[in-house]
């Protein structure tokens, strides 16, 4: 079976590369790594994501983290956030513990699957979903946010609007109090559902 970066432990060899991003305002170095998502650099939809979201406060939950890009350009830009970053693949969590250490930021991550090792609620629940894993688990992401948000919390979400971006904004609209896209640059929207 191949390795995809919402497999829980890669089998892919091991093969770190070292990343500069500017994110937020802040120049940001990273380790990267075969077997996580976009080991390469910042995807443009992560990108899209980070420069959409409103200012923040409290509690907030960088769901499927990957290496770190969204919690570490969060906790650098905002220092006063409680961050918690949770991905189902080993790998990825443990790249996210390295790069916030070596951007000097401070967060938890916790390795898991959805929220399974994640503990109490948040402000803010941030995503760029794992497409290729399907309608039915994503949907259960979005719908299992719900319970985990204090009152006026939020989920954002990035999806390319070729991948379901529109069916999407519909599953929250129907779902959730209210829900709306915030952006739309180069094909991806951002979306939010607000209790």
């Amino acid at each position: 079976m191949n390795d995809h970066y919402y497999t829980e432990t890669p089998a892919s060899a091991h093969d770190e590369r070292w990343i500069k991003l500017a994110a937020l305002g802040n120049d940001l170095h990273f380790i990267t790594d075969a077997g996580v998502f976009s080991r390469d650099g910042l995807d443009r939809g992560t990108e899209i994501l980070l420069n959409a979201l409103p200012p923040l406060n409290g509690r907030v939950l960088d769901l499927g983290c990957g290496w770190g890009a969204v919690g570490v350009a969060l906790g650098k830009a905002y220092p006063e956030l409680d961050i918690v970053m949770t991905d189902v693949n080993t790998r990825g969590a443990e790249l996210a513990r390295r790069n916030l250490d070596l951007n000097g930021v401070k967060a938890k991550v916790v390795q898991g699957d959805g929220y399974a090792a994640v503990e109490g609620t948040f402000d803010a629940i941030i995503t760029n979903p794992p497409i290729r894993a399907g309608k039915a688990l994503i949907y259960g992401l979005f719908d299992d946010a719900r319970p985990r948000l204090n009152p006026g919390g939020a989920l954002y979400i990035v999806i390319r609007k070729q991948q379901g971006a529109p069916s999407a904004l519909k599953h929250l609209q129907e779902t959730w109090p209210t829900a709306e896209m915030i952006d739309r640059e180069a094909g991806y929207w951002v979306l939010r559902a607000k209790l």
